[in-house]
């Protein structure tokens, strides 16, 4: 069964660090682009970044650019997201998903998506 599982997840100060990590079983990542997505309560899911199957292109939302970085371990069936200087606006359900294509793109639908891990800035 495909399954992609987030963890990382938690509370943190502002300016505090956390490490996403989005693992895949049942299927292989090596040819799959992988999004990272969020949804704060009320408000609507966005794209945050996203990496191509080869990683060697990246995109990330004006938001989060030059705090967050994304990543991938093939190897490992793994991608990860490392996000830095944490704002309270960060503060989202994060979600990583995969689509059927090596192309980084935010804007198209995703053929697998996990449950989704909690991340809360706050003092």
């Amino acid at each position: 069964q495909e399954q992609l599982v987030e963890s990382g997840g938690g509370l943190v100060q502002p300016g505090g660090s956390l490490r996403l990590s989005c693992a895949a079983s049942g299927f292989s990542l090596n040819y799959y682009a992988i999004g990272w997505f969020r949804q704060a309560p009320g408000k609507e899911r966005e794209g945050v970044s996203c990496i191509s199957s080869s990683a060697r292109s990246t995109y990330y939302a004006d938001s989060v650019k030059g705090r967050f970085t994304i990543s991938r371990d093939n190897a490992k069936n793994t991608v990860y997201l490392q996000m830095n200087s944490l704002k309270p606006e960060d503060t989202a359900v994060y979600y990583c998903a995969a689509i059927g294509d090596p192309t980084c793109a935010l804007s198209r639908g995703y053929d697998y998506w996990g449950q989704g891990t909690q991340v809360t800035v706050s003092s």
